[in-house]
């Protein structure tokens, strides 16, 4: 792979990385700002905690991936102790985002806008999750729809894989 080609994918990565983070940055300001503000019973509050503190790790966890893989793209692996450490993520992502049904489910919020609201931010959680720890669903609009039967694995397994092999 040529010198450009690591370049075009460090500052795609770049990007990435970046803006997972500002989407956890920004999920939290809109909590503080827009949603907490209208919950009015302190079983709401918890219920949208639920459902949104796996998703905020999920994000956090996908940024950090895609600046740290800068170093690696197109030149060498993972190193194996971060492999091992996103192995674990996935795990714990998954109990995480099952969790947080729980707290929805026990703190189902009785305002219905909550009620709508609150298990969307959950299920973007889940649509998070799947997309880096299971099939890959982030495509171009584009090509969106042709590419979503291919079932490709997530940049992020295939670099934990790669990791285990190596």
């Amino acid at each position: 792979m040529t010198d450009d080609r690591r370049t075009v994918l460090r500052g795609r990565y770049l990007s990435l990385g970046l803006g997972e983070l500002f989407a956890a940055l920004v999920f939290v300001w809109v909590a503080f700002v827009s949603m907490l503000p209208l919950l009015e019973q302190p079983t709401d509050a918890l219920a949208f905690w639920s459902a949104l503190v796996p998703l905020l790790v999920i994000l956090v966890q996908a940024g950090v991936y895609w600046l740290a893989a800068r170093r690696w793209v197109k030149q060498g692996t993972m190193p194996p102790g971060l492999a091992a450490t996103y192995r674990g993520f996935r795990v714990l992502d998954a109990v995480l985002l099952l969790a947080g049904l729980v707290g929805i489910i026990v703190w189902f919020p009785a305002h219905p806008f909550a009620a709508i609201g609150i298990p969307f931010v959950w299920l973007l959680g889940v649509i998070e999750y799947v997309n880096y720890f299971v099939v890959r669903l982030a495509y171009p609009p584009s090509v969106w729809f042709k590419r979503i039967g291919e079932w490709r694995t997530p940049r992020l397994m295939q670099d934990v894989r790669a990791a285990q092999r190596s």
